[in-house]
């Protein structure tokens, strides 16, 4: 293709790639969930990289998933929303991540507004600005 030519991308057939997945891709498709394509991707690792997981809780049976990131040593954001209605199984849930994390591993939990927890391994600190006074943890 010429610089001047402007057009869509060509498409080229791997042969090695196989489409056994499922997941089929259309040419000019906007979004592709890679999560879903590739739910246990191999992600490489260097010294001192970190993987960021989003979590959302629907109840207390997803917290054993997130303690495994964590005691990966992977940072993990966990959405609890959907707990906030069922007071105990709340509290019991945040008593969970909490005795795990800061007490098993040595981490921190801090509070991300009303709804989300911030879950650092032992490797990471929260730091404190000076314009927010008093940490927000739980």
């Amino acid at each position: 293709m010429a610089r001047d030519e402007v057009g869509e991308p060509r498409w080229i057939e791997m042969p090695s790639i196989n489409d056994d997945s499922g997941f089929h891709l259309e040419p000019g498709q906007n979004y592709h969930d890679l999560g879903e394509q590739y739910p246990d991707a191999p992600v490489p690792r260097g010294m001192r990289d970190a993987i960021v997981h989003r979590a959302v809780l629907d109840d207390i049976t997803g917290v054993s998933k997130v303690m495994d990131w964590v005691s990966d040593g992977d940072l993990v954001i966990v959405e609890m929303s959907n707990l906030l209605t069922r007071e105990l199984e709340l509290q019991t849930t945040v008593e969970r991540i909490r005795d795990f994390v800061e007490d098993d591993i040595s981490g921190e939990v801090v509070r991300l507004g009303d709804t989300r927890l911030l879950l650092l391994p032992n490797d990471f600190e929260s730091v404190k600005g000076p314009e927010r006074g008093s940490s927000a943890y739980y």
